[in-house]
């Protein structure tokens, strides 16, 4: 396959002070830390349960696990700070205890939680609102030197599938994303992965249309996250469950790996890991 030799997209992160290549895609793991997440084999509330699934995910060849205590399904209940921290500290310490060189994510858009769980041990940040749900996020990541994945969405988790609507969607988010890495480049930051938002204030037809386009946002030179697995653009599409997404979600992986994705966000890391390893083979 030919590459594209323009531009020189970044292909390094520091995360805690590993440097981690993703020339190769790497697959992030999901851990639900919520009671009523949409897809119930991502639940895992307990502390014991949540290190059995880590440890899980990381022997089938997970990088990253990303942690949430907050649903961001479409019309979640709003949670507390204190109640969002509660759930997510205990884990955090308890799978930095268990597997010290775990690279962990947090999946938050409160600047307070963030910083808790960075100083708790963890290396990621990953925010849905892209720093729009909390004004002190960008400056609280820029001062601590995380990674930051910026995510696209418009409004909050209970009513962004009031906002769908776009006069263009690839153009109003490329930009959105322009926009925001200027300035997080401004404050100094230098690790941020883009994340289109699938799903996110997106009807099934828009997601789709953004992943069709998913190669151009390379312009940007910045790694690439696409966040798939078992969502209503699949599941809704072909008339099944979350729980029968699976093959779905693999189809739309590999694709997402042919227009440059970098990592994959995932329920189900041994098939994601699989996927990337053939990825790989056709790509030498």
């Amino acid at each position: 396959m030919a590459k594209d030799t323009f531009f020189r997209k970044k292909d390094t992160l520091n995360a805690g002070g590993y440097l981690i290549d993703l020339s190769s895609p790497k697959v992030m793991g999901i851990i639900n830390l919520t009671p009523d997440s949409f897809f119930a084999g991502s639940r895992k509330p307990g502390i014991d349960e949540a290190v059995i699934q880590a440890s899980k995910m990381l022997g089938e060849g997970a990088t990253f696990l990303d942690l949430g205590a907050y649903s961001s399904r479409p019309g979640a209940v709003d949670i507390s700070i204190q109640e969002e921290t509660d759930r997510l500290l205990p884990v955090v310490e308890a799978i930095r205890s268990e597997y010290p060189e775990a690279i962990l994510s947090i999946d938050t858009f409160r600047s307070k939680v963030a910083e808790t769980a960075i100083n708790a041990g963890a290396h990621i940040i990953n925010d849905i609102s892209g720093g729009q749900l909390d004004e002190d996020m960008f400056a609280t990541v820029a001062r601590l030197q995380v990674p930051y994945i910026l995510m696209h969405m418009k409004g909050t988790p209970q009513n962004m599938v009031q906002k769908t609507d776009y006069e263009d969607i690839f153009a109003e988010v490329y930009d959105y994303f322009a926009s925001k890495c200027y300035q997080l480049k401004q404050m100094g930051l230098h690790d941020v992965i883009i994340d289109p938002g699938f799903g996110f204030a997106k009807k099934q037809e828009q997601s789709y249309a953004l992943m069709s386009r998913l190669d151009e946002f390379n312009r940007l030179q910045l790694p690439l996250l696409a966040g798939v697995s078992r969502k209503r653009m699949i599941h809704h599409l072909l008339g099944i469950t979350p729980e029968e997404s699976l093959n779905g979600t693999t189809a739309l992986n590999t694709i997402a790996l042919t227009k440059g994705a970098n990592i994959l966000r995932v329920h189900d890391v041994k098939e994601a890991v699989e996927a990337v390893k053939i990825f790989t083979a056709c790509e030498r």
